[in-house]
Formats: structure tokens, sequence, C-alpha cells
């Protein structure tokens, strides 16, 4: 049986049905890679409608379990030399972003190995215990059935890109293969690809560069304005 979870937080997964989890994340080093931004940015999101967040790192985590209500999803990306699992990779990380504050805890949930040399199924029965939901990061068919006998609550198509996949029509696949909730992540630009992606089946739609990295939303002009022809000299 899992822990109840800790008063003042989110309602978890269910509360996700049918919305937006907008990805409150800003890459080390880049503006807006602090605690305190963070929090602003789930703010910004909660008042545009947003049904939950998406927040990396325990500290950011914390920042936005303080502002916010709606349902906070935590990972933890630790990239380092010759690893390809850093999506929360180890059951130590995993449950830092539980302690943060994390609602549902969000990991690679892929057969690679993992860094720690743990079990996937072993991992998510500990964030169980600690009274969290657990949503599997995915790249195939075959990922989210690893997934779902490791026990997830949910998966996430994040990993599709990396694995030179694209997410539409894997959506469609993913919700006839398992039974538990498919969230579509990782490629949406538009309003019309969310919608497009609750119309393939998928239980919510997670969006994150589109909605809060100006630079990159800056970028999409620019590299658009730039492609048309020069004056004539």
């Amino acid at each position: 049986m899992r822990a109840a979870a800790p008063p003042g937080r989110g309602r978890g997964l269910a509360a996700l049905r049918g919305g937006l989890v907008v990805s409150c994340q800003a890459l080390s080093g880049m503006p807006f890679d602090s605690p305190a931004w963070v929090a602003e940015m789930v703010r910004a999101a909660e008042l545009g409608g947003a049904s939950g967040v998406r927040v990396d790192r325990p500290a950011n985590v914390t920042a936005a379990r303080a502002a916010t209500r709606l349902p906070v999803v935590g990972v933890y990306k630790m990239r380092e030399a010759g690893r390809e699992v850093y999506i929360t990779p180890t059951e130590e990380a995993a449950l830092a972003v539980a302690a943060a504050g994390a609602d549902i805890v969000a990991l690679d949930a892929t057969a690679r190995p993992r860094p720690d040399g743990g079990r996937l199924a072993d991992t998510v029965a500990a964030l169980h215990r600690a009274g969290v939901e657990v949503l599997g990061d995915i790249a195939t068919v075959d990922d989210a059935l690893f997934a779902q006998d490791a026990g997830v609550d949910a998966v996430a198509t994040t990993l599709s890109a990396a694995a030179g996949a694209t997410a539409e029509g894997l959506v469609r696949r993913l919700v006839r293969a398992v039974s538990v909730p498919v969230l579509r992540e990782g490629g949406v630009t538009t309003p019309e690809e969310a919608r497009a992606a609750l119309e393939e089946g998928a239980f919510a739609v997670v969006v994150g560069r589109a909605i809060t990295m100006p630079h990159v939303i800056a970028r999409r002009f620019v590299d658009a304005m730039r492609a048309l022809p020069g004056p004539d000299p």
C-alpha cells in the first residue's frame, strides 16, 4: 500500500487529464536558471490555465511546490559523459525529487542500464512507498511495455525524438499497447499540435520550450525573418 501524499501537494496524475503540463525548466547557465525564476514561470503557467508543471532539480521543485497548488512533476537531470540514462537516473535522485515536494516523479523508464545498477521496478516501488506517482519517460512501445511491467503509473513520449522517432502516431500505438495513461511530450510547438495529441488519445500534453524559453521563441522569429531574401543592392 502506498503512503499518503503529504498535505499541501497537488492531486497527482488524475488532475492532469486532458490538460496542459508546462515544463518550467531553465538550462544550466541560461537566463531564468534559478529557483526564484522557475517559481515565477510556474505561477505564469498556472495563470495561463495549465493543469500541472514539470520542473527539473530538487531546489527548483521545492520552489515550484511553494508557488502553486498544481501537481508538480519533478525530474532530476544528471548528464555525464558516456551515460545514456540521465533523467532521474538513480533511486537516490528519484527520492530526492520526491522529498523536494514533487507529486509525480518522472524518470527514464527504458531498459537501458541505470548508473546505480538498480532495477527500475525497485525505484518505482520506493517512490510509491514515499507516496508519489511515477511517470516513465520512454521512446518506443517496447519501452512503454517495460515501464508498465515495472509499475509506473503513466508513460510519456519524452525520449522519442532522441531515439529518432516522432511522437505523432506513437501516441496512438501506445494507447493501444498499454493500460496506463500516455502523455505526449516532445516537439509540441503549437496549440494545434497539442489539440491533435489529445485527439490521438493522449491523457495530457507536456510543452516546454515553446512556452517557457524566450530565447528559443525569439530564435524562431529571427530564423523565419532571415529566411527572406535581402533587398536588392
